[in-house]
């Protein structure tokens, strides 16, 4: 996972939540931009990129709901068979 937010609330965020998984800050918005996702007030758009083992990106997810995102990434991992 990848956010604009500082490395600070990205870390407390992760504490809190107890992630298993990195979160990264892109407080530079560099990899946002690169990636397509930075929206015009500044803040990634919630999109879930589906990598394969070769590193290209075989779909992206732009429909994400935070209430859901867990099952349905998983849903998804299973389904494209990641």
């Amino acid at each position: 996972m990848a956010s604009t937010d500082s490395l600070e609330d990205v870390t407390a965020f992760a504490e809190k939540n107890d992630a298993n998984f990195p979160v990264l800050s892109d407080n530079g918005k560099n990899a946002s931009k690169a990636f397509g996702v930075l929206s015009a007030m500044g803040f990634a758009k919630r999109w879930t990129f589906y990598v394969d083992a070769d590193g290209n990106i075989i779909e992206i997810d732009k429909s994400v709901n935070p209430r859901s995102a867990g099952p349905d990434l998983a849903a998804n991992l299973e389904r494209l068979g990641l």
